[in-house]
């Protein structure tokens, strides 16, 4: 464990780029982490892990951002194990955790063993990669352009408002999520022909050859008019223009607008991952679960 994000990067780098497409979130982090500082996601000092076979390879990373949940990689239940009674001697405060679903599940069942809290299953997601973009052959009028800083304050209130919709605590601060963004050319927005944003959709940097289509959203008044679909087939088709080997999103699975969506854009589903908050309400050993409809087709992102 470690505070210096450097010191991770030069032990875990060559882990996490070994798979980034299910590194997806922890590469997207840690690089955010590395060119905006590491009070992009709060206050609190971040946490970052390796964990290493019998022989020093390494086998498994997370990333803690506070006041956020922890982020794994897939891990072995040995690790979680091992990873859960180190935690609960420094941070026994875990709000939860968001990783493959086999993982997270084995990683609360290990927190509940070592610290007697209960596990809430919140969101269940599904990650999805692209095969082949394929555009529908119906398109809403208007057009897709690159936003600018004259939309940094829409995209602030758009930021804010997908999070509510989808019931998740923005992971940065609307206008430092709009800043960061913009800076590189980060949100594609989909426009009425007269003018009018509609939709938006926004991807994560290019990294280890991947990207991360998050977050889509539609407002309320645009909703059932494909304007988020042509929203993600425009920056979808950006990011591979952009050089990406991979197009990733996530999915909430309790959403099957969006589901249906990307796969007909060419999207294929690779693993299910799951969110869990700790609470000592929730019986120990036990996970409760609640599902919910989210608002907007929408990607979630961990």
């Amino acid at each position: 464990m470690t505070g210096d994000l450097d010191a991770f990067l030069a032990r875990g780098t060559e882990f996490l780029r070994s798979d980034p497409v299910l590194h997806t979130a922890l590469l997207s982090v840690t690089e955010t982490l590395r060119v905006q500082g590491l009070r992009a996601y709060g206050e609190g000092a971040p946490l970052f892990g390796t964990y290493a076979d019998a022989h020093g390879t390494v086998r498994g990373a997370f990333v803690r951002t506070p006041p956020h949940r922890l982020a794994l990689s897939p891990l072995t239940p040995a690790a979680t194990d091992a990873l859960a009674r180190r935690l609960a001697g420094v941070s026994p405060g875990l709000p939860g955790v968001a990783a493959d679903q086999a993982t997270a599940e084995s990683f609360t069942r290990a927190w509940a063993r070592h610290t007697g809290a209960g596990g809430v299953l919140g969101t269940r997601q599904r990650l999805y990669r692209l095969e082949a973009l394929t555009p529908p052959e119906a398109v809403p009028a208007g057009r897709a352009r690159l936003a600018t800083g004259a939309d940094r304050d829409l995209l602030a209130r758009w930021h804010e408002e997908f999070g509510a919709a989808v019931g998740e605590r923005p992971a940065m601060r609307p206008g430092d999520w709009a800043d960061a963004r913009l800076a590189y050319g980060g949100v594609t927005l989909w426009e009425t022909p007269d003018g009018t944003p509609a939709a938006m959709a926004g991807v994560t940097r290019l990294i280890a050859g991947q990207v991360r289509v998050a977050p889509v959203y539609t407002p309320a008044p645009f909703r059932g008019r494909g304007h988020g679909g042509a929203a993600t087939v425009a920056v979808t088709r950006a990011a591979l223009d952009a050089g990406a080997a991979e197009v990733l999103l996530f999915t909430d699975l309790a959403n099957p607008t969006s589901n249906g969506l990307y796969r007909r854009i060419g999207y294929r589903p690779v693993r299910d991952f799951a969110q869990y908050a700790f609470t000592r309400d929730a019986p120990a050993g036990n996970a409760s679960a609640h599902h919910r409809e989210a608002a907007v087709t929408a990607t979630a992102a961990p």
